[in-house]
């Protein structure tokens, strides 16, 4: 063997402690805290809430529609001030709200918004369309006009107001309705303990 090579018997063995068995660690490791998003929203049936689902729908509705209007800088002939006492203005919206609420659902793909967009589009025509023909206004409201049919009392047409709150006016207007259901779900339940 030639001098200069390398053999491995020369190299001096060092002390070395022994490596201590693997121990766990005291503290456990906390789980991922990661939960899967809720699914998407269900439409809001109007006819068949209760009286808390409605109140807490009115608010979620109507905090949304008033930031609808103010980030697509909506006239009031597209929503106007008193959207909420007119039932063909209230399905359109709610629905236009379940629909943007499912579209930027987390689960959705990226390209989701752009089909609320385009159906937004319709439905500002369709809510255009509803606005004059209920003949409500940035400074005045009547109740929308119905059609008699022949065999059908008149209707009655009501009076054109001014609109002094529109706040105000939207909360009194879901304290009735609120009362309106929970008199009902009483009535209800009051028949069906009688049976």
């Amino acid at each position: 063997m030639a001098e200069d090579a390398f053999d491995p018997d020369d190299i001096p063995e060092l002390d070395q402690p022994e490596p201590e068995p693997f121990k766990r660690a005291e503290t456990p490791i906390p789980e991922p805290t990661f939960q899967p998003p809720a699914p998407p929203p269900s439409p809001v049936n109007w006819n068949l809430i209760t009286a808390h689902q409605a109140e807490e729908e009115w608010m979620l509705l109507n905090g949304w529609v008033n930031w609808l209007r103010a980030t697509y800088g909506l006239p009031a002939a597209t929503i106007p001030p008193m959207w909420h006492r007119h039932w063909e203005l209230i399905w359109e919206l709610s629905a236009l709200h379940t629909h943007w609420l499912t579209c930027y659902h987390p689960t959705r793909d990226g390209s989701a918004p752009l089909l609320w967009h385009a159906d937004f589009a319709a439905a500002c025509a369709r809510l255009r369309n509803w606005v004059t023909i209920n003949g409500s206004k940035l400074d005045r409201d009547r109740p929308t006009r119905q059609t008699t049919w022949p065999g059908e009392d008149p209707a009655d047409d009501g009076q054109e107001e001014m609109i002094v709150d529109r706040d105000e006016d939207f909360v009194d207007f879901v304290v009735a309705d609120v009362q309106q259901r929970a008199a009902a779900e009483a009535a209800r339940e009051a028949r069906g303990q009688a049976l």
